[in-house]
């Protein structure tokens, strides 16, 4: 078991239930899963692109990524439908609890000038999308194979009622918020 998920079955989800009043433990917020995905848009003129960034997505999340294919046509981006726009994986479980583990511990604080991620991010659910800027930041990641610095999206899906359960969920799995 990781130490993350570890540390949620022994700790966690008593200071959750004590701080949220909720008695069922079924009922308390969880992390269900993972979301990482990466926008291409070169992807339509240059299909290597899409080898060089699975190889470093797959590093990054220990599973293969699945490409996103454009569901409609837009002829101001020569984009048609079915052509490749983005990559992404869906962690869950083991992976998904090593990977928040290693980005709440290393990958954030290793960020340059970095003070937390915005409390901003959450929507009316409680799950929260961060938006880093560069892939550089992950240990995994070769800095050698890197053709361009790409960003990528990461969201944290819960099984939260609202913003402030999300929140403090979050907050007590590690997550460095930015202080107010």
């Amino acid at each position: 078991m990781s130490r993350l998920k570890d540390n949620y079955m022994k700790n966690i989800r008593a200071k959750l239930s004590e701080e949220l009043g909720i008695k069922n433990p079924l009922a308390l917020p969880r992390v269900e899963k993972v979301t990482i995905s990466i926008g291409l848009g070169e992807a339509k003129e240059d299909k290597g692109v899409l080898d060089k960034v699975a190889l470093y997505l797959s590093a990054l999340s220990g599973q293969k990524p699945v490409v996103t294919l454009a569901k409609k046509s837009i002829a101001g981006f020569k984009l048609g439908v079915g052509d490749p726009v983005g990559m992404m994986v869906t962690l869950r479980g083991t992976k998904m609890y090593n990977f928040l583990d290693k980005l709440f511990n290393i990958s954030l604080p290793k960020m340059r000038d970095f003070r937390g991620v915005p409390i901003s991010s959450f929507d009316k659910q409680g799950n929260y999308t961060l938006g880093l800027k560069e892939q550089l930041i992950f240990p995994e990641v070769d800095y050698k194979t890197i053709d361009k610095v790409r960003g990528l999206a990461l969201t944290i899906t819960t099984s939260a009622k609202n913003k402030e359960q999300g929140k403090k969920l979050l907050e007590l799995l590690g997550m460095p918020f930015r202080k107010e």
